[in-house]
């Protein structure tokens, strides 16, 4: 079985060797070397080749953040595993960016380190609960802002028009209805579809659907 090959990095020589001791003593994975911070991190990886670099985030000289987005750009075979004592979403929105694959809490069991380990080594997404909530938090909220700020530009004339396309009213019934010309109506279907970057009037209805102006 092939090694997993590991470079750990944090600023503390009692958690350095705490990781290691907990990791001695599988036989698919060896900690090659370790680093106090991210430049001596970046050191490091000129001289060996590693597969997985387990980070801590607060280092001095350079913090893992940056440590991370410089390996991923020069080294994008190597994976980062952020080890962390901070859940703030902030930072781990920053470490992701950085190109992080995985983030953990140093709170985190043995058994948990050794997936994480195992999953990020082969290039896929490992996140401890904690911060798997965090992310769906910010991934509903910013999906939250991107609706009221897309909505928020349509005037309430729009807002009725959108309804009626949605309830399959022709142009003529919705002019009708709203006591303006049907070229009114048409003009205003038209801003919609450039707003809403629908390609036709089957896409307004879907966004009035999954945004809930209309009823399904």
């Amino acid at each position: 079985m092939k090694k997993i090959k590991i470079l750990l990095v944090d600023d503390h020589a009692l958690i350095r060797a705490g990781i290691r001791n907990s990791l001695i003593n599988q036989e698919h994975i060896e900690v090659l070397a370790e680093a106090m911070n991210g430049a001596e991190a970046l050191s490091q990886l000129t001289k060996t080749d590693f597969d997985l670099v387990i980070m801590d985030l607060s280092m001095p000289e350079m913090n893992g953040t940056e440590a991370t987005r410089l390996i991923t750009e020069k080294y994008p075979d190597v994976n980062v595993l952020i080890l962390s004592m901070h859940n703030e979403e902030a930072r781990i929105r920053e470490a992701l960016k950085a190109g992080a694959m995985g983030y953990i809490l140093k709170s985190t069991s043995m058994a948990e380190l050794l997936e994480a380990v195992e999953t990020v080594s082969k290039g896929e997404p490992y996140f401890t609960r904690e911060v798997s909530a965090k992310i769906m938090n910010q991934l509903v909220r910013g999906k939250e802002n991107e609706h009221a700020n897309t909505t928020s530009r349509l005037t309430n004339r729009e807002m009725e028009i959108l309804k009626l396309i949605s309830e399959e009213f022709t142009n003529q019934e919705i002019a009708t209805k709203l006591f303006i010309s049907p070229r009114t109506v048409d003009t205003h279907r038209r801003n919609l579809i450039q707003k809403l970057h629908a390609k036709n009037t089957a896409g307004l209805v879907r966004y009035a659907i999954r945004h809930k102006i209309a009823e399904v």
